[in-house]
């Protein structure tokens, strides 16, 4: 039988900041809050999609900080939350474009 030398023997590699189920969860809550309470200061289909939109941008460059300098779990739970309200700002877009009034302009 051959003995081998005790630990892996291959290296092992590991995240150095790995990302936590709770601090993607907190991300998607914090996004959501942010998308909503943006969502909620507009009085017409067009400023919900112009508030959406600007909203989404700033999220989306507090993502890129959070994922260079912090965490970044929270990040990614930014981004998720941030991507689907910016999806459900583009369905009211396209339904009214579908209807004959596009929003954007």
């Amino acid at each position: 039988m051959l003995r081998t030398a005790p630990g892996p023997s291959r290296p092992v590699f590991r995240e150095p900041f790995p990302i936590r189920g709770g601090a993607v969860a907190l991300g998607m809550v914090g996004g959501g809050l942010w998308m909503m309470l943006f969502g909620l200061l507009a009085s017409t289909a067009r400023a919900y999609a112009w508030i959406t939109i600007l909203a989404g941008l700033v999220a989306w460059l507090v993502t890129l900080l959070l994922a260079r300098m912090g965490d970044r779990g929270a990040a990614v739970g930014l981004a998720v939350s941030t991507a689907m309200g910016l999806a459900i700002a583009m369905i009211v877009v396209t339904v009214r474009w579908i209807g004959g009034t596009w929003l954007l302009w």
